[in-house]
């Protein structure tokens, strides 16, 4: 199970952009992850649950967006979708092909409060 380090490693991300932008609660999280990184989305999601609590992003919603694997063909430069392993290309047969997608693992964006933000949209 890897994911708890995957998901430690996102929150020392977290932790640095709570420090950074005074955040004082987190409601989300958006991962883009990449159909071949291996991870399991259940898994990944309780992890995630157990490291948030008692920080900024306890209770915040994990969204995950899978990306597609993707690979171009250098000899005649299509660009298309792996599917089932075949990582040959559609156009011209060719299996030197090259990896475009798919193994990513990035935070992409977040939802949270700042500090003093909820009190500037009370008293407006």
């Amino acid at each position: 199970m890897h994911e708890i380090a995957i998901v430690s490693s996102l929150f020392e991300i977290i932790n640095r952009k709570i420090e950074e932008h005074a955040i004082e609660s987190i409601s989300r999280v958006c991962l883009k992850v990449g159909e071949m990184a291996a991870v399991e989305p259940m898994t990944l999601t309780a992890c995630f649950a157990v490291l948030a609590e008692g920080t900024p992003a306890q209770g915040a919603e994990l969204v995950l967006e899978t990306l597609p694997v993707m690979a171009r063909c250098p000899p005649c430069g299509t660009v298309f979708r792996v599917i089932r392993h075949q990582f040959r290309c559609p156009a011209c047969r060719s299996d030197t092909v090259e990896l475009v997608s798919g193994k990513e693992l990035y935070i992409d964006s977040m939802e949270a409060t700042c500090k003093g933000e909820r009190n500037e949209k009370e008293a407006a």
